[in-house]
């Protein structure tokens, strides 16, 4: 923290100079995004605030409230270099991260937790949208899914991405991999999200549908390119109604098999954290743009 305020002699003078041009914010925000990786998705995400900030008129506030944001600022920085300096998602679903790395992330975690906004997530705006796995424990969706591709080695199978779609009480979380660096495919588990109190959430699993599969024709070897033409040629002659329910993918019924409790302990315009009833905590980060604050939120929760 020291080092921060170090770094940023200009935005305590400004500060109390009481700029009516930028508020601290802004130049917080600007200061850290110098910080982060030019080519990193922590930095696309700490731009985006600072481009919205940007058009708005600076809201002068207590030298209080000014500390707390920057305290709050730095801390999800700090919590997104800890992903980077862990390997990232690569590393985290082949089991490569230390025991010291996960322990260091799980510190920034609590850390960015305390400093939480949002007083009431579960019905907040903001978490409805396009979330990206960053981190996830034994009782997440993206759990099973590790375990299953960490028992091939990563030139057979490789989990590349993980995220989830929030929308109107449901969610839908989509898997992206790829088999021997040619076939890619997608599983999609689609929940149901009741809201149970200002932090809690029940999940519960509907549905579960494995795509059928694309081929890459360039990246399949030579010597498979025969075998490959045949089993194309062979797709191409079945009946519509098949070729029909092989393009819809297989659907696998899930209601009833699996449910979860869960609190969401932190959550902003860029950051949502969930922790289950084991208290492992999930942390995703937004992949589009939040929506506006003053829209109508999500049903409220029955007392």
């Amino acid at each position: 923290m020291a080092s921060l305020h170090a770094s940023l002699p200009s935005v305590s003078s400004i500060r109390f100079r009481r700029s009516p041009l930028v508020s601290p914010n802004t130049l917080t925000s600007l200061a850290l995004q110098s910080r982060l990786p030019s080519n990193g998705r922590c930095r696309r995400i700490l731009r985006r605030r600072f481009c919205r900030a940007m058009v708005q008129q600076a809201a002068q506030g207590s030298p209080a409230i000014y500390a707390k944001e920057m305290e709050r600022l730095s801390a999800k920085e700090s919590l997104l270099l800890a992903f980077k300096d862990a390997g990232g998602f690569e590393a985290l679903v082949t089991g490569k991260t230390t025991d010291i790395q996960r322990i260091d992330v799980n510190e920034r975690i609590t850390g960015l937790e305390r400093l939480n906004p949002t007083s009431r997530p579960t019905t907040s705006p903001f978490l409805e949208g396009r979330w990206n796995f960053e981190w996830f424990g034994s009782g997440s969706p993206g759990f099973a899914a590790t375990l299953i591709f960490q028992r091939f080695p990563s030139t057979l199978a490789n989990l590349s991405k993980l995220d989830a779609f929030i929308k109107d009480g449901t969610a839908r979380i989509t898997a992206n991999f790829k088999l021997l660096n040619a076939i890619e495919s997608k599983v999609i588990l689609s929940t149901k999200l009741s809201v149970e109190g200002p932090l809690r959430l029940k999940e519960e699993y509907i549905e579960g549908i494995l795509e059928t599969p694309s081929v890459s024709e360039q990246a399949v070897p030579e010597q498979l390119k025969g075998t490959f033409n045949q089993a194309v040629n062979t797709m191409q002659q079945l009946p519509v109604p098949i070729k029909d329910v092989l393009a819809s993918g297989l659907k696998v019924p899930l209601t009833g098999s699996y449910q979860r409790l869960m609190m969401i302990s932190y959550l902003d315009e860029e950051i949502l954290i969930i922790r289950d009833t084991s208290g492992v905590p999930e942390v995703l980060t937004r992949l589009e743009s939040p929506p506006s604050p003053l829209e109508p939120s999500m049903t409220d929760y029955e007392s």
